[in-house]
């Protein structure tokens, strides 16, 4: 088989058919874009969960001035109440499942406040209003369970509280935001592959007196199908080059330039992970346009 012939024919049916070819590209390059972001959205969804697995605690509220709990009837938790639960930390039951923990004062809690937010906001708060907390750091963050069994109903106990939780509506959003773009990729894709599909036979119509010739010269099935098949990987294959671009350049300004910056108590993907994305995007691309192709021409021959 002749290459460079091969080659050829496959660039005067790009030329022939500009406008189909063109469209072919767009769609391309649209469908593997969202198949893209749809990566490295489950990546992020992983990096931040992991991150925050690794550093998230649970929260033991004592009781304050202002709690209503049934468990808070007595006011602010006493230092014996305090005392009672820094001992189940320490005892045989939650100490092996307890990599660290800390106590902060309501005067500690109360200073928190006003470094963290507003000094007028938390000036709303006096100290006997702030509850004193434990922040405990379980060796695996599926326990929180047994911790809030362990504290459930002692005394100057107000509240118990994962923070995992908390970040619970984030990765939901992240999740539905994923299945949103594997939903729009595949419809997008189909498209893609019913379009090449299309070019192609049209593409072989147009050259439908070329096509006959080679068959009465003895040329096999290989040699008359190679430059169409051709044809549709090169389209595809130009819409992956844009699609890879675009994701790469978003996560270079999107993310690097502007989220990990102004959010950046967040782990944020870089461009290591958007360029271990560039193969699947370009491989995905050029093996569907291969198959849609090949199928569609074969299709043709044999009518």
């Amino acid at each position: 088989m002749n290459l460079s012939l091969v080659l050829s024919e496959a660039l005067q049916g790009l030329r022939r058919n500009a406008s189909m070819v063109v469209s072919v590209v767009l769609v391309t390059f649209v469908s593997l874009t969202f198949v893209g972001a749809a990566v490295l959205m489950q990546a992020q969804i992983a990096k931040t969960n992991s991150y925050f697995e690794d550093r998230a605690q649970v929260d033991v509220y004592m009781c304050s001035s202002l709690s209503e709990e049934a468990t808070c009837v007595d006011g602010v938790a006493t230092e014996e109440q305090i005392s009672e639960v820094e001992g189940r930390l320490t005892g045989d039951t939650l100490s092996p499942l307890i990599q660290e923990f800390s106590f902060e004062s309501q005067e500690e809690a109360h200073d928190a406040l006003v470094q963290n937010f507003d000094e007028d906001l938390a000036g709303l708060l006096t100290v006997e209003q702030t509850s004193a907390v434990f922040h405990v750091t379980l060796l695996n963050p599926d326990q929180t369970n047994v911790i809030r069994e362990a504290l459930s109903g002692v005394q100057g106990v107000e509240e118990i509280a994962d923070q995992l939780e908390y970040l619970d509506p984030l990765f939901a959003t992240l999740t539905i935001a994923t299945y949103i773009a594997v939903g729009i990729a595949v419809l997008m894709l189909i498209s893609a592959v019913l379009l090449i599909a299309t070019t192609i036979r049209l593409s072989a119509y147009a050259r439908r007196r070329e096509v006959g010739i080679m068959r009465l010269v003895g040329a096999s099935n290989g040699t008359i199908q190679t430059p169409f098949v051709l044809e549709g990987v090169l389209a595809a294959l130009l819409g992956a080059a844009l699609a890879s671009a675009t994701v790469l350049v978003g996560v270079r300004v999107g993310v690097e330039d502007y989220l990990a910056r102004e959010a950046g108590a967040i782990p944020w993907i870089g461009l290591s992970e958007a360029w271990v994305v560039v193969p699947v995007i370009v491989g995905l691309g050029v093996v569907l346009a291969a198959l849609s192709a090949g199928f569609a021409i074969r299709r043709w021959l044999r009518a």
